[in-house]
C-alpha cells in the first residue's frame, strides 16, 4: 500500500479552525518546546483565532504554512519576516506522521520563502538540549547563537537562539 504524499502550503484565513487545531495538539503534545501553554491557547475565543489567521494571511510578511498527508493536517510551520530577518516558529509535525521528512519539507518551504523575500537570515529559537528538534536545524544548517537563556513561562528550561545565514 502507497502512503499518501506530503502537500506543504500555506494556511487560508478560512483554516482557522485546522490551525487552532493543530497548535493546540502541539501545545498538549509538546508543552516544553513552546514559550506558549496550552491552557492559554484554549483561553483564546474563536474569534481571536479567526483574526489572527486572517490578519497574518493578509500580510506580506507572514508565512503560516500547513502540512498535509493526503488531506489529514500533519503539522506546521510559522515564519515572519522583520527587516532582513526571516523568524521561524510554532515548528510541529503530529507524532503519526513523524519520521517522513515533513518537518524538513516545512522548513525547506519556509526558508525557499525567506529566500524570495531577500532575507539575510533565518532565526528561531528552540528548547536547549540534545533533541530531534536541535538535530534537524542543524541538519538544515542552522548555528546555535549565544549561549541558551531562560524559557518565558516555562520555569527551569531554556531556549536555544539558532540562526541560518541565506547571502
Amino acid at each position: 500500500m502507497t502512503e499518501p504524499s506530503c502537500t506543504i502550503r500555506p494556511f487560508t484565513a478560512a483554516e482557522w479552525p485546522a490551525w487552532r487545531a493543530l497548535r493546540l495538539r502541539a501545545l498538549a503534545d509538546s508543552p516544553d518546546a513552546f514559550a506558549a501553554t496550552l491552557a492559554d491557547a484554549q483561553a483564546r475565543a474563536d474569534e481571536t483565532w479567526q483574526a489572527l489567521l486572517a490578519q497574518t494571511v493578509a500580510s506580506a510578511r507572514h508565512l503560516p504554512l500547513l502540512a498535509e498527508v493526503g488531506k489529514q493536517p500533519a503539522g506546521l510551520a510559522w515564519l515572519n519576516m522583520e527587516g532582513d530577518t526571516a523568524t521561524l516558529y510554532q515548528v510541529w509535525v503530529a507524532p503519526e506522521h513523524r519520521g517522513r521528512g515533513i518537518a524538513q519539507a516545512l522548513l525547506a518551504r519556509a526558508i525557499g520563502w525567506a529566500r524570495e523575500r531577500g532575507a539575510a537570515a533565518v532565526a528561531l529559537e528552540v528548547t536547549a538540549g540534545d533533541t530531534p528538534a536541535v538535530r534537524l536545524y542543524k541538519r538544515m544548517g542552522f548555528n546555535e547563537t549565544g549561549a541558551p537563556v531562560p524559557m518565558a513561562n516555562r520555569d527551569g528550561l531554556q531556549e536555544q537562539a539558532m540562526r541560518l545565514l541565506l547571502a
